[in-house]
């Protein structure tokens, strides 16, 4: 064994420095997220940052093999994984017997069951220990509510379509991709030449359909057919459907649980017996029709929303939550 791997670690010291990166990469990776879809950040701090998500996840790759030269058993075989979730029943593709839809998954017996100690440890760590008041309110919601809150108008994404296919990409999420990879693959390109690149993979989701179709045209995007993507339109990402028989009353399964807390404000206020602040807490399913799952998605959402002042902030389990996921303030 070379030096270099003399001085890695081994045993459970290595796999808890692994699950360690893995952390940091998900934090990390969610730090250049936050800094493209920011009109304040400048090329400099996104490049360092996407600099630093690289070095994690080439660390970790290397912690992997070391882990894997050393003790065969820990290879990760995807195949394998994937049989033994089906065959224990952890997860199954929905309506199989029908063909199934691709997006669409049921939970078995054993993964109702973590399922359900993560709700509960959830609980017992949010709502027991801080007295949340929670709520379980419905999927159904009204037009008004979604129409109030911007869902209706708003909660959309451009989509392109493959002209050979029909299958259908988000535009900004491929325009994105195509930039991150013409600067991966010139890492030599002169500042000013990226700094213009990367502030168009900035505004990727703030063009309009017509800025966008200009875009992918420019950056050469093609459709995995090799024809060049059709023209961009708004797909909202919302299920609609009606309420009632008559059909007149127009609804939506609510893409997210917060609508719920949000509307209830002045009773759960009373019930707090008028006193600010407080958290509500909601533990439940949203509904989002998008292209990431092709057809359509049901996500299993848990949500705390805190009103309060500023000066109001004392729980401490807020503030050690706060400055663990804001590590500048």
């Amino acid at each position: 064994m070379s030096s270099s791997n003399s001085a890695l670690p081994s045993g459970a010291a290595l796999q808890d420095e692994i699950d360690s990166l893995n952390a940091q990469i998900t934090k990390q990776g969610a730090h250049v997220r936050t800094l493209k879809k920011e009109s304040s950040s400048n090329a400099d701090e996104i490049a360092s940052a996407v600099e630093e998500l690289k070095r994690l996840k080439l660390h970790a790759e290397t912690l992997r093999k070391h882990q894997e030269a050393s003790d065969p058993s820990k290879t990760f075989n995807r195949k394998v994984f994937d049989e033994l979730i089906l065959r224990k029943m952890f997860i199954v593709p929905s309506f199989e017997i029908h063909g199934g839809v691709k997006g669409l998954f049921d939970l078995g017996p054993p993964a109702c069951a973590l399922k359900a100690a993560i709700v509960d440890a959830w609980r017992k760590h949010f709502v027991l220990t801080e007295s949340m008041l929670e709520m379980e309110c419905t999927c159904l919601t009204p037009e008004v509510v979604l129409k109030t809150s911007g869902h209706v108008d708003r909660f959309t994404d451009l989509m392109v379509k493959d002209p050979v296919s029909g299958e259908c990409f988000r535009a900004d999420k491929l325009l994105e991709d195509v930039i991150d990879e013409l600067l991966e693959a010139n890492p030599d390109m002169p500042t000013e030449e990226r700094e213009r690149h990367l502030r168009v993979q900035i505004q990727a989701d703030a063009f309009s359909p017509a800025e966008l179709d200009e875009q992918l045209a420019l950056y050469g995007c093609k459709a995995p057919s090799g024809e060049p993507y059709g023209p961009s339109f708004p797909f909202n990402l919302m299920f609609k459907t009606s309420i009632g028989p008559e059909g007149t009353s127009v609804g939506y399964l609510r893409p997210e649980t917060a609508q719920g807390l949000f509307v209830n404000f002045r009773r759960l206020l009373d019930a707090n017996s008028q006193k600010m602040p407080f958290a509500a807490a909601q533990i439940g399913l949203g509904f989002r029709n998008g292209e990431a799952l092709c057809l359509g998605s049901t996500l299993f959402i848990t949500c705390i929303d805190s009103p309060c002042f500023s000066h109001q902030k004392q729980s401490k389990l807020f503030v050690k939550l706060f400055c663990t996921s804001n590590p500048k303030s």
